[in-house]
């Protein structure tokens, strides 16, 4: 099949051009570094170009914080929606989504509100698709998993508030694995949780990569932190 991917450049994305070239899946590349801007492409017409001959979309562009140049609004939904409505205007035969677990019906955050903004728009669409809903992915090459091995290499562990929050961490080759079958499976039109087998709760979680370090337990400690009047601050440090 011939494949568009948009953001091959990021962890998740490096991973899936590999797998996809040596299933023998014909790639075509959609990131900055390959001349596609998300933030100049929230029209369909935009996206028609890019999509002569394509049979699928694999769509994994994300951004974990906003800047002056780059917003959630632009990347998560406006040029995804666009992308979708080309699909259809170009006789694109599937797409597959890489949205983020909580994008569900009651998202929390700006950046799980716009996810599930594009996530919606897809299913709206005519097209063959798959919404996937990964949750927190780890493995070699990722730099939020190699922030989280620093956070628990060190030797008194900072948590936000009690630590107990739950996770089902994913290993990156799974949601690759899951993508792949969404590729050829004679379903669709699925939105499916991609999690990991083990429920840890978040200070579970970074003690297991101090293990995989070989380094001991180590103690954690709460960090709160309350924003009050004008520029003024207050931290809420509670050993554990």
């Amino acid at each position: 099949m011939k494949i568009l991917l948009c953001g091959g450049d990021g962890f998740l994305g490096r991973h899936i051009a590999e797998a996809l070239v040596k299933a023998g899946h014909v790639v075509r590349q959609a990131s900055r570094r390959h001349g596609v801007d998300f933030r100049a492409m929230l029209s369909p017409e935009d996206w028609q170009p890019h999509l002569k001959g394509i049979d699928v979309v694999i769509n994994c562009v994300g951004i974990i914080q906003e800047t002056r140049q780059q917003s959630f609004e632009q990347l998560h939904h406006l040029a995804p929606a666009a992308l979708f409505r080309a699909c259809e205007m170009c006789g694109v035969t599937r797409v597959i989504q890489v949205s983020a677990l909580g994008a569900g019906a009651k998202p929390t955050t700006r950046f799980l509100k716009t996810k599930a903004a594009a996530d919606q728009v897809l299913r709206e669409t005519n097209l063959d698709w798959f919404v996937l809903h990964p949750a927190l992915m780890y493995g070699a090459g990722g730099a939020s998993f190699q922030f989280f091995m620093q956070l628990a290499a060190l030797p008194l562990i900072p948590v936000i508030g009690n630590g107990k929050q739950r996770l089902q961490p994913v290993h990156i080759s799974d949601v690759v694995a899951t993508v792949l079958q969404a590729l050829v499976s004679d379903s669709s039109r699925l939105t499916l949780d991609v999690v990991g087998a083990e429920e840890l709760t978040f200070i579970e979680w970074l003690q297991l990569l101090r293990d995989a370090q070989s380094l001991p337990r180590a103690k954690s400690f709460t960090y709160q932190y309350r924003l009050l009047s004008g520029a003024q601050h207050c931290h809420d440090i509670s050993p554990r």
